[in-house]
């Protein structure tokens, strides 16, 4: 039971997270496509989209419990001096300790997040993917950087739309396809951005390129 409790209490203070993986590559998606980074993936998620590429990241109990200061010990053994949080829902957790001590060693902190939970942690940059099963909370519209909508079928033009709505004007905006439905989704995709420029395209180059 001390055990347990202890786990708990760690896991509130944001000093222990339930890690899925962790691992260096390139971003894949979006704004910063290209560039090198520390993924940190979180497992537990509240929003379960039926198309999800990562479902074994939904439950926060397969993946171990493992304290923070290790996690971060692993991303400072790499070069690039950025780390990307996803999940899972990587807010259904307390973040501000992991991004005080990623800063304090001036590292770079980036988020993807549905934005479905309360916003904690300190962010260089924001990437914000919408899901329609738990919308976002309307705080994060003002101060994301990105806003990134997956398109699985032709409903999704209207939901990206919607969402344009909400976002503040600095934020760049992305069309993103769903992997298993791209190749009817693409000439779809790219029509619809050229009749409607102020969105851009967006690809899993990580999954064209075999990397993780």
């Amino acid at each position: 039971m001390t055990n347990l409790i202890n786990d708990t209490n760690l896991l509130n203070q944001g000093k222990a997270l339930p890690l899925m993986e962790s691992f260096y590559s390139l971003q894949g998606e979006g704004y910063n496509t290209g560039k090198a980074a520390f993924f940190i993936r979180i497992g537990g998620c509240d929003v379960g989209c039926n198309w999800c590429d990562v479902k074994e990241g939904w439950d926060a109990n397969i993946h171990p419990l493992t304290p923070t200061d290790n996690i971060i010990n692993d991303a400072i053994q790499y070069p690039a001096k950025a780390v990307v949080v996803t999940g899972g829902e990587p807010l259904l957790y307390k973040l501000d300790y992991l991004c005080s001590e990623f800063k304090k060693k001036q590292i770079g902190t980036y988020l993807e997040t549905s934005g479905s939970s309360p916003l904690s942690g300190i962010w260089d940059w924001i990437c914000l993917s919408p899901k329609k099963n738990i919308p976002p909370l309307p705080d994060i519209f003002n101060i994301a950087n990105e806003l990134k909508i997956i398109i699985f079928d032709n409903s999704d033009f209207d939901w990206a739309e919607l969402n344009a709505t909400k976002i503040n004007q600095h934020a760049k905006r992305y069309l993103q396809p769903e992997w298993s439905n791209r190749k009817k989704m693409m000439p779809l995709m790219v029509d619809y951005i050229l009749k409607n420029p102020s969105w851009n395209i967006s690809l899993q180059s990580h999954k064209y390129m075999n990397i993780p």
